[in-house]
C-alpha cells in the first residue's frame, strides 16, 4: 500500500463531500494538523481513520487503500483485506449495513459516548454501553475507535468543535462588545440540559487531563482558544469606548477562570439551595464585567 496513494484517494474523497480539509478533519473528529500532514505524505493514516474516512464519505474502505473486500464490522461484505484495516471482525459482518446514522457511524459514536460521559463520568462507561447507545457491537466502536485513549481524544475535541460553533453561531453579526461578552457569559452559564451536560463532561475531562499527556495538550489548546475570544472582545471593547483601559489578557484569565469557578458550584449544588443556581452566577458575573469592565457613562 502506498502512502501517497491512499493520500490522494483521500483527497478525492474530500474533495467528493464538497467541504475544505479542515471541516472533513471536524467530520472524521481528528486534528486538523493530522489530516494535513496525512495527505501531505509526513504522516500515515491509522487504520481506524482510514475506516472513519470511509464512513463519511460513503465509500468502500477497500478503495482507500485500493483493496476490494473490505467491511465494516457494523454491517456488510468481508473480505481478505479486512483484516488490513480492521482492529477487530464482527460477527454482524454479513448482515445487511444498517442506515448511516447522522453525521455518520464515527460522530454519533463521539455523541453518545459524550452524553454517556456526562451522565456517569468517563471512567464509569464501558466499550459495551456506548455500542448499545448507537445500536452496533463493540467490534463496530473498536473498528473506529481502536483503543480507549483515542475515543477520549475524540470526545474532548467533539466538545471543543461543538462549544466553538455555538459560540461563533450566537455572536455572528454582534458589533458591540459588551453584547457581545453578554452572550458568551450566556452561552457559560448551565441552564438547560444541553449546556449542564456539556459542563459535566468538561469537570470529568479536567481531571482526566491532569493524568493524560494528550488530553491535556487538547484542554490547553482549548482554554488558549477561549481566552483568546474573550480576550479580543475585551480588546475591541476597550477600542469602542465600551469598557475601561485594562490589562486585556488579564482581565480575560481572571474572566473565565470566575465562568469555570462559579459552574462548578452550580452543577456540584442542590439545585434549590439560594444563590447557587444558574440565575446567581449569570448575576455575579454581569456584576463583576460592571464593576470591573464597563466603561462609565459620560452622560451621567
Amino acid at each position: 500500500m502506498q502512502q501517497d496513494e491512499v493520500a490522494a484517494r483521500v483527497r478525492q474523497v474530500i474533495d467528493a463531500a464538497g467541504v475544505s480539509a479542515r471541516e472533513f478533519a471536524r467530520r472524521i473528529v481528528i486534528d486538523p494538523s493530522k489530516l494535513s500532514r496525512s495527505l501531505n505524505g509526513t504522516r500515515r493514516f491509522t487504520a481506524a481513520e482510514l475506516a472513519r474516512i470511509a464512513d463519511i464519505g460513503g465509500v468502500d474502505v477497500g478503495l482507500l487503500i485500493g483493496a476490494a473486500g473490505t467491511a465494516d464490522p457494523a454491517g456488510g461484505t468481508a473480505g481478505g483485506a479486512a483484516s488490513a484495516v480492521s482492529p477487530a471482525r464482527s460477527p454482524s459482518a454479513l448482515r445487511p449495513a444498517p442506515p448511516s446514522p447522522e453525521g455518520g457511524r464515527p460522530l454519533q459514536i463521539v455523541r453518545e459516548t459524550v452524553r454517556l460521559i456526562a451522565e456517569r463520568g468517563f471512567h464509569a462507561v464501558r466499550v459495551a454501553d456506548i455500542a448499545a447507545a448507537c445500536h452496533t457491537s463493540t467490534a463496530a466502536i473498536h473498528y473506529h475507535f481502536p483503543g480507549r485513549d483515542e475515543l477520549l481524544e475524540a470526545a474532548v475535541r467533539w466538545c471543543m468543535d461543538e462549544d466553538t460553533r455555538r459560540r461563533a453561531d450566537a455572536t455572528a453579526g454582534t458589533r458591540h462588545a459588551g453584547d457581545e461578552l453578554r452572550l458568551l457569559i450566556e452561552l457559560q452559564t448551565p441552564r438547560t440540559e444541553q449546556q449542564r451536560r456539556q459542563w459535566c463532561v468538561w469537570l470529568d475531562l479536567w481531571a482526566e487531563a491532569a493524568r493524560s499527556t494528550t488530553v491535556g495538550r487538547l484542554h490547553v489548546e482549548y482554554y488558549r482558544q477561549w481566552r483568546g475570544t474573550v480576550a479580543e472582545v475585551i480588546r475591541r471593547g476597550v477600542e469602542q469606548g465600551v469598557f475601561r483601559p485594562v490589562d486585556v489578557d488579564g482581565t480575560a484569565l481572571a474572566l473565565t477562570a470566575l465562568i469555570d469557578g462559579l459552574a462548578s458550584q452550580v452543577l456540584a449544588a442542590d439545585p434549590g439551595s439560594p444563590g447557587t443556581g444558574a440565575q446567581a452566577m449569570h448575576d455575579t458575573l454581569i456584576a463583576h464585567v460592571d464593576a470591573c469592565l464597563t466603561a462609565p457613562d459620560p452622560s451621567r
